[in-house]
């Protein structure tokens, strides 16, 4: 019954993305790329004389997260051909070009058919799914080929259906993975109490990211100008609701300046942030190498920089939580520095609530609320910025144990071949 229930909504989101894509980009995308996909691997993969590794992410923060194994396996292990898939255009638009991998795709949809023919054409080793990704027939379809199957970075939550008593399709579909490598102790009881055994806690390999990415980051004079023996607040990711927040306490506090840079870049949400935040704000692309005296805010117009800026900051500001989810706390903490975000839509971060249980960030209500804790005795930025760092410290090193687990499978690939 529940495989039937399974097939039924990959059915239906088959009919619904080709309606949707009628009038909506997003969708559309996911479709048109999906066009002609068996030929087109056909193509590439009839050349390849190489082992093939897999790795599966849904969208561009799974990326993030596969990325340190993808790069750190391809340094190791040069020979191997590396097959990056997406399932969402999000994520396949903005790394189809990715030079860490040898062919980047988009995943088919879950259907038998589709997964036999995926497998018998790409004929994987090994296989890596990211975090979230649980595609029955894939999965199956490896557990039926000589691949070995690995799921990284997992995290589960109770109440899913794996662990209720009506969700034996969905844990048979775990049983699937040769290992299960999970970010925290909560999550290897949930999968041992299922009678899943083949787990081990690694943590979340996006540690070793964005601390690869600080330890990496390359200075940039303009802002190395504007940030030098200065205050600096960061708003990352930031959208409406945040920087109504922001905000006052930058108008509270007019000896501090910032550096914001908005999730979304149109015209409209820039203009936005020009308006709530007043007339000492310019665009990043519209300095024309010299920044005003005046100005006090530098809103950046552009995508990419976000990683490199943190080094410029005093606290941070991370977007999201008012909305639909908080955005990455982690690059900022590497950049030792306290993180404040709204107190709505954090609570699935498991980074988020430990750094608030360290006193390392604080969930806010609203503006009066930053500007209260930023004031309180309690609040102590030396002891928050270390605990920020110290976090990262201690949570780094997931690629290597992967790494490590897999390298006697390597082994026993190299001798066959």
């Amino acid at each position: 019954m529940g495989e039937l229930f399974y097939r039924l909504g990959i059915s239906l989101l088959s009919i619904g993305v080709k309606i949707h894509s009628l009038f909506n980009t997003k969708s559309k995308k996911f479709v048109e790329g999906r066009r002609n996909l068996f030929e087109q691997l056909e193509n590439r993969f009839s050349q390849v004389n190489q082992n093939v590794v897999w790795f599966h992410c849904a969208s561009l923060g799974e990326f993030e997260q596969g990325r340190p194994i993808i790069e750190a396996f391809k340094k190791r292990y040069p020979d191997y051909f590396i097959l990056l898939t997406f399932f969402s255009p999000s994520g396949y638009e903005v790394r189809k070009s990715y030079k860490g991998a040898d062919y980047v795709s988009y995943m088919p949809l879950d259907t038998a058919s589709n997964a036999k023919q995926f497998v018998e054409i790409t004929q994987p080793k090994i296989a890596f799914f990211v975090k979230y990704e649980f595609w029955h027939y894939h999965l199956n379809a490896l557990s039926n080929s000589d691949c070995w199957v690995y799921s990284i970075s997992a995290i589960f939550r109770a109440n899913q259906r794996f662990f209720k008593f009506y969700g034996g399709f969905h844990r048979k579909i775990l049983h699937h993975f040769d290992h299960i490598f999970v970010q925290n102790k909560k999550v290897e009881s949930l999968l041992k109490g299922i009678n899943l055994h083949n787990v081990t806690i690694s943590g979340d390999t996006r540690f070793d990211r964005v601390y690869s990415i600080s330890q990496n980051v390359k200075s940039i004079k303009l802002f190395d100008d504007f940030a030098r023996n200065e205050k600096v607040l960061i708003g990352g990711s930031t959208w409406e609701e945040d920087i109504k927040v922001m905000a006052p306490f930058l108008k509270e506090y007019p000896d501090w300046k910032a550096i914001i840079a908005p999730h979304d870049i149109s015209e409209k949400n820039l203009k936005l942030h020009e308006q709530l935040i007043g007339g000492s704000s310019e665009r990043f692309t519209k300095i024309d190498g010299v920044i005003k005296t005046e100005t006090k805010v530098i809103i950046i117009d552009n995508i990419g920089l976000l990683s490199s800026l943190y080094q410029y900051g005093t606290i941070a500001f991370i977007g999201g939580a008012y909305g639909d989810g908080l955005h990455n706390t982690l690059e900022a903490a590497c950049f030792r520095m306290p993180i404040f975000f709204g107190d709505q839509n954090y609570k699935k971060f498991q980074e988020a609530v430990d750094l608030i249980r360290l006193k390392a960030a604080y969930p806010l209500k609203d503006s009066q609320e930053f500007i209260s804790i930023f004031n309180s005795a309690d609040f102590d930025l030396e002891k928050a910025s270390n605990s920020a760092l110290q976090y990262v410290d201690e949570n780094i090193g997931a690629t290597q144990i992967i790494l490590n687990h897999i390298a006697p499978i390597i082994d026993k690939l190299e001798i066959a071949s």
